[in-house]
């Protein structure tokens, strides 16, 4: 009982948190006269994907580098093929063309990158994990630079900055916010690690397979409300630009930060199954959204039943006879 209450609180937390840290930085930023386009790229991009940095680096720190490397890939595997596919049974996905060649296909090569990187050299060590924040910093100021010169309208700018500036925190409130959920954040992620551990060891499941999916499920829940929220409102490309963009940041900064406090095992830890959810899930992205410029709900559904079928052979998999049988 008291495992089940760990984990439930850490989910709560992470969700809470992650919402209110991207809510409050936000606001900081907002009054600080940072720009919408660098508090789009730098702040909501970075605070997606805290509560995977925060269980990620707390799993590290609790030796347990399983879950911290499993929350890294489990989390890109059910953005992609639940958090889309939910999005889009909700209602169809239409994709900015723009999005989809420039940070879809980085997405996708990057995590075949990994994949091979991680056959050449199955420990990431803090070398590695330097390369990695570096690459991250060198994309957001690409990134930048790209969106910088993208033609926009004034009407729609002018529209968007004053309903912004009628819904935004001020500079006290908004900092309050921030480390309220920062703090939320931290417990959270040490309630869920500690819960996922002792959860593993009771059932005699790896704690990877936690990892890769309760732990990387938890982390998500600020994505999963943002995309289904966007998903309901018709804002199709926010909904598609928040997952690619958390995805990425979970590779590079997330992961990288990993291996800087411990090396990460990559080769020996992963299945072949695990490999192609984690690669396949972005190559499956876009192929879609390039079909028709759109993810259907066909193709949402699609993506549903493959995170089912994985979460299935995870748990039947785990040992001789496997969990259920």
């Amino acid at each position: 009982m008291v495992i089940v209450i760990q984990i439930v609180a850490g989910l709560v937390l992470l969700g809470l948190g992650g919402a209110g840290a991207v809510r409050g930085a936000v606001g900081v930023a907002r009054r600080l006269g940072l720009s919408e386009l660098v508090i789009g790229i730098t702040l909501i991009g970075l605070g997606g994907s805290m509560p995977e940095l925060i269980t990620s680096l707390s799993a590290a720190f609790q030796g347990s580098p399983q879950i911290a490397v499993g929350n890294v890939v489990g989390s890109n595997i059910s953005n992609v093929l639940l958090i889309i596919g939910l999005a889009a049974v909700v209602r169809p996905l239409p994709v900015n063309q723009k999005a989809l060649e420039r940070d879809g296909v980085v997405l996708m090569l990057l995590s075949v990158a990994i994949a091979v990187w991680s056959i050449l050299a199955p420990a990431i060590n803090w070398v590695g994990g330097l390369v990695m924040i570096g690459s991250l910093a060198g994309y957001i100021v690409f990134t930048y630079r790209s969106d910088k010169k993208a033609p926009s309208s004034p009407v729609a700018a002018r529209r968007q900055a004053e309903s912004e500036r009628h819904q935004a925190l001020s500079l006290p409130i908004a900092l309050a916010v921030t480390v309220a959920s920062l703090a939320a954040l931290v417990l959270g992620a040490d309630q869920l690690v500690k819960g996922g551990v002792a959860l593993a060891r009771m059932a005699g499941v790896p704690e990877l397979h936690i990892g890769l999916t309760v732990v990387a499920v938890g982390s998500s829940l600020p994505e999963l409300v943002a995309c289904l929220a966007a998903s309901l409102r018709g804002r199709a490309d926010v909904a598609f630009g928040t997952i690619v963009g958390s995805c990425l940041y979970n590779v590079l900064g997330v992961l990288g930060a990993t291996a800087l406090v411990v090396p990460v095992r990559m080769l020996g830890d992963f299945s072949p199954m695990d490999w192609l959810a984690f690669v396949g899930a972005p190559v499956l992205l876009v192929v879609h959204a390039a079909t028709g410029a759109r993810i259907s709900k066909v193709e949402g559904g699609f993506m549903l039943t493959l995170y089912a079928l994985y979460v299935w052979y995870l748990f039947t998999h785990v040992a001789p006879g496997g969990l259920f049988g």
